[in-house]
């Protein structure tokens, strides 16, 4: 039987269908980084209103990739798994995806979205439900992105920040991939010991939240009409430091989401 035909994907170029013309994936990895971070900040400065559920996902998701994908927000409707590895296991499966989500959320709500928790308890639950909302992978691209965002959200209403500078991408995804295909949440304890904290009093300015924010998604150059200045200048925050070097970041190296070439019927239920 022949490989599944992923619809996301252009024939012509290999790379998700895109609304920019990016015929290179190095081309399509800068766009999803400028565009972006730009989206990001203002998502720092307007926030969606934080619901916990999967309608909170999708708009976090449309607001943030609406400028390269015309699916953004819109959830996935193909299977996938992580990276390009035959033996890392699939994603909650497309035809349970709004089931498993329902459940998901309605866990995260019977824990009260976290509130009243001291900072370990507090570490623990969120390992739990990260785990749970991070199988669900709802959209083709850009699952982690928006995630981290939500959590973000959901962690300053109960009193914590998160501070996302102080872990990468490499980092979250063994976290993440141990959690789900071996049921041990030991890394991702860890990880979120290491960046929560209890949010400061008074609360963060929202300045210096936009600069944290920055300063964890930046490392590599951008040129001076890239579409995330506009943001930074409105913000008055600084924007990343100009360099030569032009490659993916490393939250973009490690937050791709691969369909399986598969055959049908041989996905694990």
């Amino acid at each position: 039987m022949a490989d599944f035909a992923d619809p996301y994907i252009d024939p012509a170029t290999g790379l998700l269908r895109n609304r920019i013309g990016a015929t290179s994936q190095s081309v399509l990895n800068a766009a999803e980084a400028d565009y972006g971070l730009a989206r990001t900040v203002e998502l720092v400065e307007r926030p969606v209103k934080v619901t916990a559920d999967l309608r909170h996902l999708q708009l976090i998701h449309q607001r943030l990739f609406q400028d390269v994908y015309d699916w953004a927000g819109q959830l996935r409707t193909v299977d996938i798994r992580k990276g390009s590895d035959a033996t890392a296991e699939f994603f909650m499966p497309v035809s349970r995806l709004q089931t498993g989500a329902m459940f998901a959320f309605q866990e995260l709500a019977d824990d009260n979205y976290l509130r009243g928790l001291d900072r370990e308890k507090f570490v623990d639950k969120l390992a739990h439900h990260y785990d749970q909302v991070n199988y669900l992978h709802p959209f083709r691209e850009g699952n982690g992105r928006t995630q981290r965002i939500m959590w973000t959200q959901v962690a300053r209403e109960a009193g914590y920040e998160m501070d996302w500078r102080n872990v990468t991408g490499a980092v979250n995804d063994r976290a993440s991939r141990d959690a789900m295909e071996k049921q041990d949440l030991t890394g991702l304890r860890l990880m979120f010991t290491t960046i929560i904290q209890p949010v400061s009093e008074p609360a963060t300015d929202k300045k210096v939240e936009l600069q944290r924010t920055v300063d964890a998604l930046r490392s590599r150059a951008r040129d001076s009409t890239a579409p995330y200045l506009a943001a930074f200048k409105r913000a008055g925050i600084t924007p990343p430091a100009a360099s030569t070097t032009r490659r993916p970041t490393d939250a973009n190296r490690h937050d791709r989401d691969d369909l399986s070439r598969r055959q049908a019927g041989t996905e694990r239920e």
